[in-house]
């Protein structure tokens, strides 16, 4: 946590609140993995597994601590997406094992990661669980879009707030590990935050997002899709409809004199572009070319008005 400065308070109050026996069941953390939501959940389940739980976390020495961290602990479960989906087979088996006594005589705790790809029955599966947890049995959800989680799930949650570190704090952030030349935070709702921009720059990655940006950029005016728009692999179709998106907010942005209706007809394509990535796991068989080029006519006849 002392490499995530941001999450540092948050990790203090849920430490405060274990060493006053003030944990409730189950948290949702609404902060994408982009970050460090992942990390976070999991330093909250070594503060309450811990034996002395200290102000800063958990103490990292005690016999918890130290199988929790060789991977052998008993009363600590982790479950993820099988796939593009957390399955109702997968939830049913963890509320199960979360029936069982505890072998350590502490807390039972379970981490769940992406609770937004809980589907409908599996949510179903769960809820029984959050509203009935059993004695010291602490369920920590993260979420990457807690705004797509079912209501019912989200209200038997207690939502932890982390307050976000500002563009100046990540740039300063991101400037430890390599020399920035310019201001890279805009394509952060591409990245998700700046963990994985940081593994971006380390890679060709934030390279093709540049282009993307700039292709999407020429194809939008031309009406014709650019060569790396073209000759787009499957891996990178992604990133190329979150770029675009940004490339239309921002127009939004830049354009204040833009008519009132042509505004929200824009905002809704925007939307439609962001709702097309988030269905990508689930479409078979996308002809991404036909798609980008369907985008690019929508666009234009929008800008025609």
């Amino acid at each position: 946590m002392e490499q995530l400065p941001w999450l540092a308070s948050p990790i203090r109050e849920f430490s405060h609140q274990a060493k006053g026996g003030l944990i409730g069941h189950a948290y949702l953390v609404g902060l994408h993995c982009g970050y460090g939501g992942d990390r976070f959940i999991e330093e909250m389940a070594k503060v309450a597994l811990c034996h002395t739980p200290s102000e800063q976390g958990a103490c990292g020495f005690c016999k918890a601590c130290q199988l929790i961290e060789s991977g052998n602990h008993p009363d600590f479960y982790q479950l993820k997406a099988d796939g593009n989906q957390i399955k109702v087979d997968q939830v049913r088996a963890l509320c199960q094992k979360l029936t069982s006594t505890s072998q350590q005589s502490g807390r039972r705790v379970a981490l769940i990661y992406n609770c937004e790809k809980l589907n409908q029955a599996s949510a179903n599966a769960l809820l029984k669980t959050l509203e009935e947890p059993g004695k010291d049995t602490l369920l920590l959800l993260q979420s990457d879009t807690p705004a797509r989680l079912m209501a019912t799930i989200n209200s038997r949650c207690q939502r932890v707030h982390v307050d976000l570190p500002s563009i100046a704090e990540i740039n300063a952030w991101l400037s430890r590990a390599s020399t920035l030349k310019s201001d890279v935070t805009w394509c952060l709702p591409v990245m998700g935050g700046p963990l994985e921009l940081s593994l971006a720059l380390q890679s060709e990655r934030y390279t093709q997002l540049l282009q993307f940006r700039k292709d999407w950029a020429q194809s939008l005016s031309s009406g014709h899709l650019c060569a790396s728009l073209i000759n787009i692999n499957e891996k990178q179709v992604s990133d190329a409809l979150k770029v675009l998106y940004l490339l239309i907010r921002q127009k939004l942005i830049k354009q204040s004199d833009l008519d009132a209706l042509l505004r929200v007809k824009v905002t809704e394509f925007a939307m439609k572009v962001m709702d097309t990535y988030h269905k990508l796991s689930v479409m078979p068989n996308v002809n991404y070319l036909a798609l980008f080029n369907g985008f690019i006519l929508e666009y234009n006849k929008l800008a025609k008005r």
